[in-house]
């Protein structure tokens, strides 16, 4: 299995607590020759498991955020997508994500994950994502993902639309 990452998403920030939506059901996105959706459901099995996963800032295993284990990270599916909630730590990367989420300067949210055998359906070009094995989810400072998501801190009304889709596949 590869470990794939996806750039997705909505932020939001609330004292020192970040929130929004890591990936989003239904939305296709255009993935070099192919295009991929993202089912409901599809994180249900992951996050059921009770495996640990971490909130990081760029993928970087040395700026980790929270994790589901200590309780700093709450994952979620609702209708919508996969939900996250994070408590943010007082740190230097802490405080400088939460000041760049505030300004509106962040890029969104990606997540990393694997797919288990029958976990996603083709269909000529279309990939579909039925079911992840979730590792990750991050914040990122660039290459927002799905049309029409948004990073918007909860304190602010500006929001911004988010157009570009970026893919990082680990071999």
């Amino acid at each position: 299995m590869q470990l794939e990452r996806r750039f997705a998403t909505e932020l939001r920030t609330k004292g020192r607590m970040l929130e929004g939506y890591a990936a989003r059901f239904g939305i296709e996105a255009r993935i070099g020759t192919f295009t991929e959706v993202i089912r409901p459901g599809a994180f249900r099995a992951s996050l059921a498991s009770g495996r640990d996963i971490l909130a990081l800032v760029d993928h970087d295993r040395q700026r980790v955020l929270a994790r589901t284990r200590s309780g700093n990270l709450k994952l979620s599916e609702d209708s919508s997508g996969l939900q996250f909630e994070l408590s943010v730590p007082d740190t230097t990367f802490g405080a400088d994500i939460l000041e760049l989420a505030e300004r509106g300067d962040l890029g969104g949210m990606s997540f990393a994950f694997t797919v288990p055998k029958d976990g996603e359906r083709w269909t000529g070009r279309k990939r579909e994502l039925l079911a992840v094995d979730l590792h990750e989810i991050s914040v990122v400072s660039a290459w927002p993902a799905y049309e029409g998501t948004t990073v918007n801190p909860r304190s602010k009304t500006p929001r911004l639309n988010l157009a570009n889709y970026y893919l990082e596949t680990i071999r």
